[in-house]
């Protein structure tokens, strides 16, 4: 197998008043600064809030950051979205909010979410649909603590053994490393549920 560096996407709030937490911003930087720190690639959705403070803090210590943004061209992305463009690269997709966070969370081998609203939550279906490996940064504020519910309460699904928690950054990317390398993706889209003889079919 070759070997490459993985692709780690962070996921959270963009506005609201969980961007302006400080314990959730300082969770955020610590998280950009260790991905960095391992040699992984960071990619996020060219967003503002926590995902910028993370991919700020990774930029920093010198990672590679990727943006996927919603937005068709750079002058959208600044003028209409507002929002920044700091990363290394920036892919622009043109496909608006929703079809971008597919081909956001196809470009990671594992996501890590924190904080977040209902953006966030889209992109965790996604994730958790996609059967990538993934990250809550618990007690950083919006959905963190409230997936189980979610999940298991009012989807009536269960949480993936590929899915970890963790309120510490360092330690949650130590166990998103072993769900990656545990859990291979699946190999055709939808293939969390077409790939696995006996699968529970998508409720």
């Amino acid at each position: 197998m070759v070997s490459r560096k993985l692709k780690i996407g962070v996921m959270g709030s963009a506005s609201g008043p969980q961007i302006k937490d400080t314990s959730s911003q300082k969770k955020a930087e610590q998280l950009g600064k260790e991905i960095a720190r391992r040699g992984h690639i960071f990619i996020n959705g060219a967003c503002p809030g926590l995902p910028n403070d993370a991919m700020l803090a990774a930029k920093r210590q010198g990672g590679l950051t990727i943006g996927i943004s919603p937005a068709y061209s750079e002058y959208a992305h600044v003028n209409e979205y507002k929002s920044p463009h700091d990363h290394d690269i920036i892919l622009f997709t043109g496909l608006g909010f929703m079809e971008r966070d597919v081909i956001n969370i196809r470009s990671c081998d594992g996501v890590i979410f924190l904080s977040g609203g209902i953006g966030t939550l889209n992109e965790l279906t996604i994730a958790y649909d996609e059967g990538r490996a993934i990250g809550i940064l618990t007690n950083s504020g919006g959905i963190s603590n409230s997936i189980p519910h979610i999940v298991e309460e009012l989807c009536q699904r269960k949480i993936p053994p590929n899915m970890v928690f963790e309120d510490d950054p360092i330690k949650l990317l130590d166990h998103l490393e072993v769900a990656i390398a545990a859990y291979p993706i699946p190999i055709h889209e939808d293939g969390r549920v077409l790939d696995i003889e006996g699968t529970e079919q998508r409720g």
